[in-house]
């Protein structure tokens, strides 16, 4: 079940994360929406655990998962950016 929320939770974030910082050369679609939103929960999970925000085996909840998200996508917005400069 661990799973199910992880995309249910990451597809949430990965949509509020697309509204938030919209843009051009961001990932559009359902599925590079949810693996944004799970990439940005997970990234958002490690974080913490690193600055001892959770314990271990703790996930970041929704608020984390979405600036997680916002971190991803404005990561890939660099990348993409460079590689058509």
């Amino acid at each position: 079940m661990g799973i199910i929320w992880t995309i249910i939770i990451g597809f949430i974030a990965g949509v509020i994360a697309k509204f938030i910082m919209p843009g051009d050369n961001e990932p559009s679609g359902f599925i590079m929406t949810t693996i944004l939103g799970i990439v940005g929960a997970f990234v958002a999970s490690y974080l913490g655990r690193a600055l001892g925000w959770y314990n271990p085996g703790e996930g970041a909840g929704l608020i984390g998962a979405v600036v997680g998200a916002i971190i991803v996508l404005f990561v890939y917005g660099l990348i993409t950016r460079r590689r058509t400069a």
